[in-house]
This record gives structure tokens, sequence and C-alpha cells, in this order.
């Protein structure tokens, strides 16, 4: 079992930045690929990054690209998503989750959830 807890969500202007982290505990966080999901008011979720156990592969949501940078340290056991110049349209509950690999995470197929980290961005 992993338990996962986000934190460092608020509100924001429009081109600040933000770190989230999501903090594990249960099992070994490296035997974890994660992944950062995010769901706006009258949307679906949507998958935003994924990265794999070691940390070596990343993968993200288009609209995303070249903003965001997700990363983890399992020595901390603890994951980040990086999220600079940030926009209106990131709006958004964030969670993360986890999985025993990333093609699961980038699925949305993830075995673990958090419970959410609100990010409000105002123009």
């Amino acid at each position: 079992q992993v338990q996962l807890v986000e934190s460092g969500g608020g509100l924001v202007q429009a081109g600040d930045s933000l770190r989230l982290s999501c903090t594990a505990s249960g099992r070994t966080f490296s035997s974890y690929a994660m992944g950062w999901f995010r769901q706006a008011p009258g949307n679906k979720r949507e998958f935003v990054a994924a990265i794999s156990r070691s940390g070596g592969s990343t993968y993200y949501t288009d609209s995303v690209k070249g903003r965001f940078t997700i990363s983890k340290d399992n020595a901390k056991n603890t994951g980040y998503l990086q999220m600079n110049s940030l926009q209106p349209e990131d709006t958004a509950v964030y969670y993360c989750a986890a999985s025993s690999n990333v093609g699961s995470v980038y699925r949305s197929q993830c075995d673990y959830w958090g419970q959410g980290t609100q990010v409000t961005v105002s123009s």
C-alpha cells in the first residue's frame, strides 16, 4: 500500500510559478512510477505528466510542455511538479498518482491516488 499526499497548491497570478509536492508513505517510492493529473470544474480528469520509477523518463500532455517539469526524489519519497508560466486555464484540482509502471500512469490506470490540491490562477 502507498499513501500519497499532495501539497503546494494555492492562488497565483498568470505568469507565476508553483511547485507541487507529492509525499508518499508505505512501500518504497522507487518501486513506483508516478504522475500528475488535474480536474477543472465541469471537466473530466486529465493527464498532465508522468515519470518512470527511476526518474529517467518523463511524459507530458501537450498543453504543459515547456512550462511544467515533473521529477521525483526517491530518497525523500517525494515527487514534484514544477509549474511555470501558469495560465488561468491551468486552474484545477491537481492529483498525484502512482503505479508500478509508467505506461499505466500515462493511461491513467493508477493504483494509488492522493486527495488533490487546488491550484487557482487569476488573470
